[in-house]
């Protein structure tokens, strides 16, 4: 630890990201990316823009792209905000909607950056512990002090809340905003985003990394009423004014107008994670109902520590996490058919051997 570092520096613990191996025998389940490469015409548009204007800045407002996922959802573009990855946006959003003097709440098992925003911010956060099942407790997030956000579905537990308890928790905080995290929506029942504009309190927020397969673009964006757009602009603006360079614009433009190419990938992921939960089931494991691309599974007689390292000696990464009360689970992105096949080939050896 420097003498040079600020507060801030010295009291965040910063977000520790899923195993990247450059490996091309590994089998990669741990960081829920998209198994299937995006759009041929996301390439196409990306090597036209290789070829115009690279020597200009890009829109510093980005708004054919705001137009594009505007009319998928049915909203303006004033709906809509874009930047650099979810991951940005949330940042954003907790510098943009939170302050230091109002206590916030997220579920006590939720996405791990949202306490390091937290400590990053200096903002004051209440964890919610989920039910046994882990399930969200709707009543414990009505009347937050500071505001509300969760994932949904939650990750790492792949659960989904309705829309029905997503508007009692709009409801009963009318006064706070609240902020719905989708990475994994397009997985799902049904997203916020047709409650946008009837809560004046509701930001949504997605990303292109997991349905659209552009993960490596880094490309997000947050829905709600255009009062919350202008608060994310004027964060952004005060950061940096071009977070998205002018080749993941063409690629998110294009990703967002292929809706076949996104509804035929998607669906093909739904339907092995289906196939998964099923095979796992009949092999022992108690598997969370999923509305994502991964699933949280546990064995009663398998420590998730062990089997996550055997499965790693063996050329598949998954996911583990050592905190309470989710040590004994694993999580596993659904890949193509080929590579969970080739999983629970291995898991049925791992079996047989111990």
């Amino acid at each position: 630890m420097s003498k040079f570092w600020s507060e801030a520096a010295r009291r965040c613990k910063p977000y520790v990201p899923g195993e990247q191996i450059n490996r091309t025998d590994i089998i990669k389940l741990n960081t829920n990316e998209n198994p299937y490469p995006p759009s041929p015409k996301v390439i196409q548009e990306i090597q036209r823009e290789t070829d115009r204007k690279l020597n200009l800045y890009p829109s510093p407002t980005a708004d054919k792209l705001r137009e594009d996922i505007a009319s998928f959802y049915q909203l303006s573009k004033e709906n809509i905000f874009v930047g650099n990855g979810s991951d940005e946006i949330l940042a954003f959003s907790f510098v943009a909607f939170f302050d230091t003097d109002k206590k916030i709440r997220y579920p006590a098992i939720s996405y791990s950056f949202y306490p390091v925003y937290a400590d990053l911010f200096g903002i004051p956060a209440e964890e919610v512990p989920l039910h046994e099942d882990f399930t969200l407790p709707v009543k414990d997030f009505f009347q937050a002090e500071g505001g509300v956000i969760f994932p949904n579905p939650n990750a790492p537990t792949s659960v989904y809340l309705g829309l029905d308890s997503v508007k009692e928790i709009l409801e009963s905080n009318p006064d706070q905003i609240v902020i719905v995290d989708e990475a994994y929506i397009d997985f799902a029942e049904a997203s916020a985003t047709s409650l946008i504009n009837t809560y004046e309190n509701l930001l949504v927020i997605q990303t292109m990394s997991k349905s659209r397969s552009l993960a490596g673009l880094r490309v997000g964006f947050a829905m709600g009423q255009p009062e919350l757009i202008e608060g994310l602009v004027r964060i952004k603006d005060s950061f940096n004014s071009y977070t998205l360079d002018r080749l993941a614009i063409a690629g998110a433009e294009a990703a967002i107008r292929d809706v076949d190419y996104f509804k035929d990938t998607t669906n093909k992921i739904i339907m092995t994670r289906e196939w998964t939960v099923s095979e796992m089931k009949k092999r022992g494991y108690s598997v969370l109902p999923s509305q994502t691309n991964f699933i949280f599974a546990t064995h009663p007689d398998q420590r998730a520590d062990r089997l996550y390292a055997n499965l790693k000696e063996n050329g598949i990464l998954v996911r583990h996490f050592k905190s309470k009360p989710i040590e004994n689970y694993i999580r596993i992105t659904i890949g193509t058919d080929e590579q969970m096949q080739k999983l629970l080939r291995t898991l049925d050896s791992l079996t047989a051997s111990s």
